[in-house]
């Protein structure tokens, strides 16, 4: 009876032992009263938890900062190596800073550092006066921007994330401009993996060594972090926009309002964790060769074709089906055709789904014969036994 039971009882946890995994995993463990994860390839939202609300956000406003400094630097408007000369105002900042002195001079390079580092205040004002001008000028291009990308519970009243009234944003929008910093400026990884830097200050009274130490400690915490900015006022609280990167999934957390910096990290490690037992990428580099399709009534009887790019599919469904591609394609094509002219398709289905698809396209020009088009290649077949 006894061994009967022991049988029964094994029986039992095998059955529930995958319900109890899979309601383990139905959703992460999350303190912070707003929070979102996003795949950044795709922009997909994977989790979201009261991600609409308006709320302080400290210093994860020197995202929208950065973005503007990188825009800057791709429309060659400012270099790295530029010397911006720091003012009374930026030199004023109150809160985190790296003690910037009236008429210092630094690179644009060095205050990025110090922005993504050391979440410099002063540094922040500095680069806003630079690019635009003034920092309320500045303000107002950011304010431009998060119109632009969609973020239609942001409000920016500064450059750096200090306190004060209409400026906010939410979990949803944290990631919208996460995703258009580190997809568009993936140079940005490059300083925030950075934990610890030492930079000169160049004053009238001579140069000074003074060490940057990174104040996201999720870097240190989680192995799969590649950012991105930390914020923390009386009024936000302890905010973060979070990045990682592991089996080519890339994943963005915005953590909002939590208690203390160590809920922050503990929320977007249990975002992240989730977010990669549940997620894998499929992909296709469509790098196979396609063959020629034949045209009727061009210069040319055969059309190379190719791929527009690759595929890409996040899922979400835990499902151990492979990707299969199928391509549809004309038997034949009548010129005139354009070099990039939509002639087919790749489907992608995971088991009996379709996934999505990639276009085929014309690699090359084909223009309509013409009387003397024709005339010469009759020319040539008759007299030269070309065709």
């Amino acid at each position: 009876m006894k061994k009967i039971f022991s049988l029964l009882f094994c029986l039992l946890l095998l059955l529930i032992n995958p319900l109890i995994l899979s309601a383990a995993q139905s959703e992460p463990e999350i303190s912070a009263p707003s929070v979102l994860l996003m795949d950044a390839d795709t922009g997909t939202v994977l989790y979201a938890k009261d991600e609409e609300t308006e709320r302080p956000l400290a210093s994860v406003t020197k995202v929208m900062t950065l973005l503007l400094i990188f825009e800057a630097l791709d429309a060659q408007q400012i270099s790295l190596n530029d010397t911006v000369t720091v003012s009374e105002h930026a030199a004023s900042m109150g809160g985190s800073q790296v003690y910037l002195e009236a008429g210092e001079t630094q690179t644009v390079e060095t205050l990025i550092k110090c922005i993504v580092i050391a979440s410099a205040n002063d540094a922040s004002v500095a680069m806003a006066e630079y690019i635009s001008g003034s920092e309320e000028a500045f303000v107002e291009q950011m304010n431009e921007k998060a119109a632009a990308l969609g973020m239609e519970h942001t409000h920016f009243v500064n450059a750096c994330g200090l306190d004060a009234d209409g400026h906010y944003s939410c979990a949803l929008d944290i990631a919208l401009m996460s995703r258009e910093l580190t997809v568009n400026h993936p140079d940005i990884f490059d300083y925030t993996s950075i934990w610890m830097e030492d930079i000169t200050h160049h004053t009238s009274k001579g140069d000074t060594l003074f060490t940057l130490s990174s104040t996201n400690k999720l870097l240190k915490q989680y192995e799969y972090a590649t950012g991105l900015k930390t914020g923390s006022t009386s009024q936000a609280k302890f905010c973060l926009a979070a990045t990682a990167t592991k089996d080519d999934v890339n994943l963005i957390a915005a953590i909002m309002a939590a208690e203390d910096s160590a809920t922050r990290i503990a929320d977007a490690i249990s975002l992240f964790e989730w977010g990669f037992a549940n997620c894998r990428v499929l992909a296709d580099e469509n790098t196979d060769t396609l063959g020629d399709i034949p045209v009727t009534g061009g210069t040319d009887k055969n059309l190379a074709i190719q791929y527009s790019g690759a595929f890409r599919y996040l899922d979400t469904t835990g499902s151990s089906e492979e990707l299969t591609k199928t391509l549809s394609l004309p038997e034949s094509l009548e010129a005139p055709i354009a070099e990039g002219e939509t002639v087919g398709k790749a489907v992608y289905t995971l088991g009996d789904t379709e996934v999505g698809e990639i276009e085929i396209i014309a690699a090359e020009s084909i223009p309509e014969l013409t009387l003397r088009d024709a005339a010469a290649q009759i020319f040539h077949l008759l007299f030269l036994g070309k065709s």
